[in-house]
C-alpha cells in the first residue's frame, strides 16, 4: 500500500530568492528525478504560499526517511543539489538550526 507524507518548509522571504527557487524547480536536475525515484517516492509536488512550501509525497511501502538519506548521502550530485537548494531555504520557525523539511501530522481525513 502506499504511504503519504507531508512536508512543510520555508523559503527566505525575498522574492529574487523565491523566484530563483521556482526556477530550478522548473528544471530539476535529472540527477536528483532518479535520486527521488530510487529512494521509493513514486510521486511528489511541492506547494507554495508566500514564503512556505508544503510537499505532498506518495512512496512505496519500502520507503523510508532513513534509507533515502543513506542513499543520499553516498551520492555527490544531490549532496551538491542539496547545498544549493539550503541558500534559498530556512528552517521552521521553533525547528532546529540546521533541519530542513519538518513531516507534518494529519489532523483531519473527511473519510
Amino acid at each position: 500500500m502506499t504511504k503519504r507524507y507531508t512536508l512543510a518548509l520555508d523559503l527566505k522571504k525575498d522574492p529574487k530568492i523565491i523566484e530563483e527557487y521556482e526556477a530550478y524547480h522548473r528544471a530539476v536536475w535529472p540527477e536528483i528525478i532518479k535520486s527521488i525515484k530510487d529512494s521509493g517516492i513514486e510521486s511528489m509536488e511541492i506547494y507554495r504560499w508566500e514564503n512556505r512550501l508544503f510537499m505532498i509525497m506518495e512512496t512505496s511501502p519500502e520507503f523510508s526517511f532513513e534509507k533515502k538519506a543513506e542513499l543520499d548521502a553516498g551520492n555527490a550530485k544531490v549532496k551538491e543539489w542539496e547545498d544549493l537548494m539550503w541558500t534559498f531555504q530556512q528552517g521552521l520557525p521553533g525547528v532546529p538550526e540546521g533541519e530542513k523539511w519538518q513531516v507534518m501530522d494529519k489532523i483531519f481525513d473527511m473519510k
